[in-house]
């Protein structure tokens, strides 16, 4: 009983509160369609507004805020709008800062692109200096063999020697400078091709010259004119007396192929090579001979032993070398 008992005094104890306002918290549809004369001097439509009202605990009014209902829909149009923008510009900013990001390592990329760039332009300028002294050093080797072997330039051509003012001075591109480069390497490889294949011809041939000593010992007689030592009179003769005793071993300056291996009308036992390149070397007075006809011997290889057959003095070997069957003094052959 006592609890409804406070909750009547409560509810008439606001009621009496809220009556002893000066005037109504909300206004009836009477008062709201009244003219502008009667009553305030300014009303307004409260049909198509919302209030805000907030009231003391004592039910006293203390404010009361009214505005059209069309503020909270534009206030949310706004603040979706205003999202939206913002999230676009967010948006934007990031994938701005995004790209600035790629960019610093596209930066540093170019910045390693154009380094190595300059190092190969470099390199390509040394290339073409080497190349170039590569073709200075081809013409010293060709003139040693004479204009006759050298290679022909394709094409036909005029002018001199460029002088410092004639020469271009603009800057070449890396594409150019490739260019140039390779035209000097294809230009300096048929070169070394064309001195390869001379370098091979001369080695055959070198190979084949009779550069060595078929035995070791004083001369006794040289190439040449002398007097003879049995008529005392003037002769010629035709290769080199080298002093041996008998049975020395005799070895083949020279590989080539033994075409005569037996006796000789002037020198006994003979043996005589022929080297190629219309190259024959002849050793005579022999006492023995250790290969036949038609064998091919080595650079090394023993022909025979020395002795004192045919027309001879004493123990020696005569050695000889013909070129084109015409006897050349021995000498121009030997340096080993």
């Amino acid at each position: 009983m006592s609890t409804q008992h406070a909750v009547d005094s409560g509810l008439a104890a606001t009621t009496e509160a809220v009556d002893s306002l000066r005037e109504p918290m909300l206004e009836t549809a009477q008062d709201l369609g009244r003219p502008l004369t009667q009553g305030r001097s300014a009303r307004v439509n409260h049909k198509k507004q919302f209030s805000l009202l907030v009231v003391r605990g004592d039910g006293a009014r203390v404010l009361r805020l009214s505005f059209p209902k069309r503020l909270p829909l534009t206030i949310l149009v706004a603040g979706v709008l205003v999202a939206g923008g913002f999230s676009v510009v967010v948006g934007d900013w990031w994938h701005v800062r995004q790209r600035i990001r790629d960019s610093a390592s596209l930066y540093q990329q170019i910045d390693e692109q154009r380094a190595m760039i300059d190092k190969f332009n470099r390199r390509v300028t040394e290339l073409r200096q080497e190349v170039a002294s590569w073709g200075e050093l081809h013409g010293h080797i060709w003139e040693a063999f004479g204009p006759d072997v050298a290679p022909k330039n394709s094409g036909t051509g005029i002018g001199g020697r460029a002088t410092p003012t004639e020469r271009p001075t603009g800057k070449l591109s890396a594409i150019a400078q490739l260019d140039l480069l390779a035209e000097n390497v294809i230009e300096e490889g048929e070169s070394l091709r064309a001195l390869d294949k001379l370098i091979t011809r001369a080695r055959k041939a070198l190979a084949a010259l009779p550069s060595r000593w078929p035995v070791r010992g004083a001369v006794n007689s040289e190439f040449g004119n002398r007097l003879s030592p049995w008529t005392k009179a003037p002769e010629f003769h035709s290769g080199l007396d080298i002093a041996a005793n008998g049975g020395t071993s005799v070895k083949s300056p020279a590989a080539g192929t033994v075409i005569h291996a037996g006796p000789h009308s002037e020198y006994g036992l003979a043996v005589i090579i022929d080297h190629g390149q219309d190259v024959r070397s002849l050793y005579g007075h022999l006492s023995k001979i250790n290969v036949r006809q038609g064998q091919t011997v080595e650079r090394g290889t023993e022909l025979a032993l020395t002795g004192n057959t045919g027309r001879s003095s004493g123990p020696h070997l005569h050695y000889e070398v013909m070129v084109r069957g015409q006897a050349v003094n021995p000498r121009a052959y030997l340096w080993d």
